[in-house]
C-alpha cells in the first residue's frame, strides 16, 4: 500500500522524546482578561474551575456550546499580575472569540486579543527545563515544582518571561510568554541553549501518541467533551458554577455515558483522506488524525462506538485498500 504520510527524521523525533526540542506555538491565539470580574467571567465560559485559580497558576479547559460540543479546547493562566491569559488552538480561534464577543460584557471583564504583542516559544522533552533555564540564566530548579499549567514570572534582560508547565507531547516542557518585540532575542537564546526547532511532523507524532485530540482534527463543534477525552485529560470541573453547556457535561457523567470515544490505533499502514474503521461487518467509526511514528509505525486516533475495546483488532478501510489494525488505550504504550 503507498501511502502520503510522511514519517518525521528520527533524529528530529528523538530529540523532542529524549532531550529538548523547540514547538512552534505562533500560531494560537492569545486572550488577556482583566479587571474585577475577570476570574467570575471566564469560569462562566469555560468548563474547568477558574474561580479556584490563584495566582502563578493555570488549568486546561474548554469552551462549549449550549449542547454541551466543544467550541474550543484551552489553557488559562492567571498571572502573578493578576490578569489570565487564555491560550487556544489556531483552529478554534474564531469560535472563541465569537463566543467571548457574545457573552462577555467588556465593562466588566476587559479582554483583548493579545496575539500580535504577546509571543509563546514551547520548549518540549526531557531536558527542557535545563534548556530554558540556562536561556534565562538561571537554576533549572526554579521550574522543577511547578505543576501542569503553573506559572512563574522571570527576568529576561530589561524583559519579563512568563514560563509556564506544558505537558501537551506527553513529554515535559515549558511554554515561555514574552512580549512580541523581546521573542526573536528569546528564541535565539533558546536555540543556542540547546533547543534546535522541531518540525511539525515530529510535534504531530507526539501529540498523537499522548492522546492529545487536536480541535478541528480529532473534535469540533459536534463533538461532546466525554467523546473527545477531554474528562480524562482534567479539563472537566463537576464542582464549579454554571458555565454554558454545563447540564449536558453534567447529565452524561452522574447518569449516562456517550457513545463513542476517541482511542487511539496502531495501524500497519497510514494514509491520507478519510477512512472508515470496521469490526466484522459492522463500521464502527472514523480515523482522525494520523502519522507515522519512527518507534511505533502506523498510529491513529479515531472516533469509535463504545463497545469496540482496547486490544480489538480492527480493520481501516483507507481510500486505497484495507489494512489491519490493532485499537489502544490512550496515550499509547511509552
Amino acid at each position: 500500500m503507498n501511502t502520503s504520510v510522511a514519517a518525521p527524521a528520527a533524529d528530529d523525533y528523538a530529540r523532542l522524546r529524549d532531550d529538548a526540542a523547540l514547538v512552534d506555538r505562533a500560531n494560537r491565539l492569545r486572550m488577556t482578561f482583566s479587571g474585577p470580574q475577570a476570574s467570575a467571567t471566564l469560569n462562566g465560559l469555560v468548563t474547568n474551575d477558574v474561580l479556584a485559580l490563584q495566582p502563578g497558576h493555570g488549568l486546561y479547559a474548554a469552551a462549549l456550546t449550549p449542547k454541551g460540543k466543544v467550541i474550543a479546547d484551552l489553557r488559562v493562566f492567571h498571572r502573578a499580575a493578576g490578569d489570565f491569559v487564555v491560550d487556544v488552538h489556531a483552529a478554534a480561534a474564531a469560535g472563541f472569540t465569537a463566543m467571548v464577543r457574545k457573552y462577555v460584557n467588556p465593562r466588566l471583564a476587559r479582554y483583548e486579543d493579545s496575539s500580535a504583542s504577546l509571543a509563546c516559544l514551547g520548549v518540549a522533552g526531557p531536558h527542557a527545563r535545563q534548556v530554558v533555564a540556562h536561556a534565562l540564566g538561571c537554576s533549572p530548579a526554579e521550574f522543577d515544582l511547578l505543576p501542569p499549567f503553573a506559572n512563574r514570572d522571570m527576568p529576561f534582560g530589561e524583559r519579563r518571561v512568563m514560563v509556564s508547565r506544558a505537558g501537551d507531547y506527553g513529554v515535559d516542557g515549558l511554554d515561555c510568554f514574552v512580549a512580541a518585540d523581546a521573542s526573536g532575542a528569546l528564541r535565539a537564546a533558546l536555540v543556542q541553549s540547546g533547543a534546535a526547532p522541531a518540525s511539525a511532523a515530529a510535534v504531530d507524532v507526539l501529540r498523537i501518541e499522548a492522546g492529545r485530540p487536536a480541535w478541528g482534527v480529532d473534535m469540533d463543534e459536534d463533538t461532546l467533551t466525554q467523546e473527545a477525552g477531554l474528562d480524562t485529560l482534567d479539563a472537566l470541573s463537576y464542582t464549579k458554577g454554571c458555565y454554558t453547556g454545563q447540564e449536558v457535561v453534567a447529565r452524561l457523567h452522574f447518569r449516562g455515558h456517550v457513545n463513542r470515544r476517541l482511542c487511539g490505533l496502531r495501524v500497519a499502514a497510514v494514509a491520507e483522506g478519510e477512512a472508515r474503521v470496521l469490526s466484522g461487518d459492522a463500521d464502527v467509526g472514523d480515523v482522525r488524525s494520523r502519522a507515522l511514528s519512527p518507534r511505533l509505525g502506523g498510529v491513529a486516533l479515531a472516533m469509535l462506538r463504545r463497545e469496540v475495546e482496547p486490544g480489538a483488532v480492527v480493520t481501516v478501510r483507507w481510500p486505497d485498500g484495507d489494512v489491519p489494525a490493532t485499537v489502544v488505550a490512550l496515550p499509547f504504550p511509552a
